[in-house]
């Protein structure tokens, strides 16, 4: 499996690290919207990358990789997933994964339209302990209640108190507590119950209109989910589901859904612990790759449908809390 890499930060760096352990991948290639010649050498040595580019076309052209992987601001990710698409490369675009749902809806159909497989990173949804998760669920009866927590203080907040606004507290490029960390528990609410009846969000907003933290109420018929996440505070991460006969709690961040245990009234706690690996990241691209290789387009469309549902509540939630970007104003 040969990628080509869309970004040159953190998430990405990852990324080349996760693939230089992997038997048969190898990133050949990636594009640096602004490139810096000596970190970009420094990279390129360190990975192995036959080429480094700094026009998106020129990179689309290269017929090395047939894989794309987008590790970007959000803001960014549209725009880079479409050409992709276009240029019949399949394409693996980080969370959020667009920052409206019309781009979503927009990928979906020209992935579709050019037979390319499109995935939205998420990591949690991947994991064997999720998929677990899943297959017990009735074992909890009737569900009442999810409680999900991930809060962690940002090192980009003390720069945004001093009105230094940086990518991930900007709505010019898609950013917020929602967007960034908050995402995760939608996803994983809306991959074990679907999409909800209704959608409320309630913000702390900082001096730009941005959501440092906030409060996602997610409605279902006979049960209710309430999401809350923090860029500016912390607190221990969770997730909780209730029902009638039990419960199952979560005791990691979402991403990586560690420290399962499964507990019904009257019957001694149940620990899972499926997740044979020790990075969430790494078992996400393995997973993908295998239904890239396999040509397992239903798996495929089955976790772009719950992305897709991710992104239609993500934005829901923004228009209730009356937060907009500027992807809002593009046709």
């Amino acid at each position: 499996m040969n990628v080509g890499i869309i970004g040159s930060g953190l998430i990405t760096q990852a990324a080349l690290d996760i693939f230089s352990r992997l038997e048969n991948v190898q990133c050949t290639a990636m594009y640096f919207r602004s490139v810096d010649q000596t970190s970009a050498a420094l990279i390129q040595k360190k990975y192995k990358i036959n080429t480094i580019y700094d026009n998106i076309d020129d990179f689309l052209s290269d017929t090395s990789f047939n894989v794309v992987y987008i590790g970007v601001i959000n803001s960014a990710h549209y725009g880079f997933a479409k050409k992709a698409l276009l240029a019949n490369k399949q394409v693996i675009s980080e969370k959020a994964f667009t920052s409206t749902y019309k781009e979503a809806a927009d990928l979906a159909k020209t992935a579709e339209d050019h037979q390319r497989l499109l995935f939205g990173a998420n990591r949690l949804t991947y994991t064997e302990n999720f998929k677990e998760i899943q297959r017990r669920m009735p074992q909890l009866g009737d569900i009442k209640l999810v409680m999900c927590n991930y809060s962690q203080y940002s090192r980009r907040y003390n720069e945004y108190l001093k009105r230094h606004v940086l990518p991930v507290f900007d709505p010019t490029l898609s950013g917020g507590s929602l967007y960034d960390i908050n995402v995760y528990n939608v996803y994983f609410v809306v991959a074990l119950f679907g999409e909800p009846q209704s959608v409320h969000y309630y913000p702390n907003k900082g001096f730009n209109g941005i959501d440092t933290s906030g409060i996602l109420v997610l409605t279902y018929k006979g049960f209710q989910a309430v999401c809350s996440a923090a860029k500016d505070s912390e607190s221990s991460p969770f997730m909780t589901v209730q029902g009638t006969k039990g419960h199952i709690d979560v005791e990691s961040i979402p991403s990586q859904v560690e420290n399962v245990s499964l507990t019904q009234i009257g019957q001694p706690t149940q620990t899972i612990n499926l997740n044979h690996y020790d990075d969430a990241m790494e078992n996400e691209f393995i997973q993908i790759f295998k239904i890239i290789n396999e040509k397992n387009d239903t798996l495929a469309a089955a976790n772009l449908n719950v992305t897709l549902n991710v992104m239609k509540v993500l934005e829901t939630a923004r228009q209730d809390a009356g937060i907009r970007f500027t992807a809002d104003d593009q046709d």
